[in-house]
């Protein structure tokens, strides 16, 4: 077991560098905004960190949260059979964090990110039950960096991890190509609102108005993801997913990622009142008393140096 202050190896082997993006697949990365991997966690890696979720559903906790943050996601089985999201779940969990820390993982999104530093910024365990009629199922468009206003950098990104193939069939993670480069549309509302508070036909609607702004079609990829490998996206890259109509339920993590220059900066609404994040009321306070999104034992480094 390791625990989040556990200092990190951050080196890899010869056969983990041949893991990584390549400088064409990096260059990808920019032009289109996401990244399929090539495998980066083993069959028994993938065990563990199922294991160790399943363990985490039915109540184990290496440690909680200081403070219960206002939006957290935290499901319980009082819930029922809907979609669950669970955050937070690299610091309650000592053996999910063992697996999500791997060295591997930080060094592809440092490439991709072009930073020399990552950090985890959040992690989400999440988890479609194989209900197709299940509104909950199906997350609508969305991109990551609407719900990130406090956060200074645009370089963050998010790694989806399934513990199994996943496809369509499987309500698989699917980008809008290229929308990582839109101007976001400037509508006057709360932006901030999550995707969940928010009705699927308006964030259909938003994503359609949003590409007509920026003179672009959606083109909407699915990501089919082979067991072991990983998708990436850029914190600005519209995203979504469909129903699960497979047999057995889609278990995956998104582990979100911050570059070492991401730091708190106050954002506001509409009207004038502030944007907060959970981490607002977890994370330790810098000198100068706001929120230090560098914060170890929240925010632990994935990966530091050249790759």
């Amino acid at each position: 077991m390791t625990t989040l202050t556990t200092p990190q190896d951050f080196t890899l082997t010869d056969a983990e560098r041949a893991l990584l993006p390549t400088p064409e697949e990096a260059a990808g990365y920019a032009e289109h905004g996401w990244y399929l991997s090539r495998r980066l966690f083993s069959d028994e890696e993938l065990d563990t960190l199922q294991d160790a979720t399943e363990k985490y559903y039915e109540g184990h906790r290496d440690r909680t949260l200081p403070v219960r943050p206002p939006n957290l996601a935290a499901w319980e089985p009082a819930d029922g059979d809907v979609q669950r999201h669970n955050d937070y779940v690299h610091y309650e969990s000592d053996a999910i964090a063992a697996i999500l820390r791997k060295p591997l993982l930080g060094a592809v999104a440092a490439v991709l990110a072009e930073a020399e530093e990552v950090r985890i910024w959040q992690s989400t365990l999440i988890y479609k039950p194989p209900v197709p009629e299940e509104p909950s199922n199906q997350v609508p468009w969305h991109f990551d960096r609407h719900y990130w206003g406090t956060c200074s950098s645009e370089r963050m990104l998010t790694a989806f991890i399934p513990f199994h193939d996943c496809g369509e069939e499987n309500g698989t993670i699917t980008m809008v190509d290229g929308s990582h480069h839109w101007k976001e549309l400037p509508t006057g509302e709360d932006s901030s609102r999550h995707f969940a508070q928010r009705d699927r036909s308006e964030l259909e609607q938003l994503l359609a108005d949003n590409a007509r702004y920026n003179g672009q079609e959606v083109r909407k990829v699915p990501v089919v993801i082979p067991r072991g490998h990983v998708s990436f996206h850029h914190c600005r890259t519209y995203h979504g997913s469909g129903a699960n109509r497979a047999p057995e339920p889609r278990r995956a993590v998104s582990l979100h990622l911050q570059d070492a220059g991401n730091h708190y900066r106050r954002h506001t609404r509409p009207d004038g009142s502030a944007v907060a994040y959970n981490h607002d009321v977890v994370v330790r306070r810098t000198p100068a008393d706001l929120p230090d999104y560098a914060d170890p034992e929240i925010c632990p480094t994935l990966w530091r140096g050249a790759v």
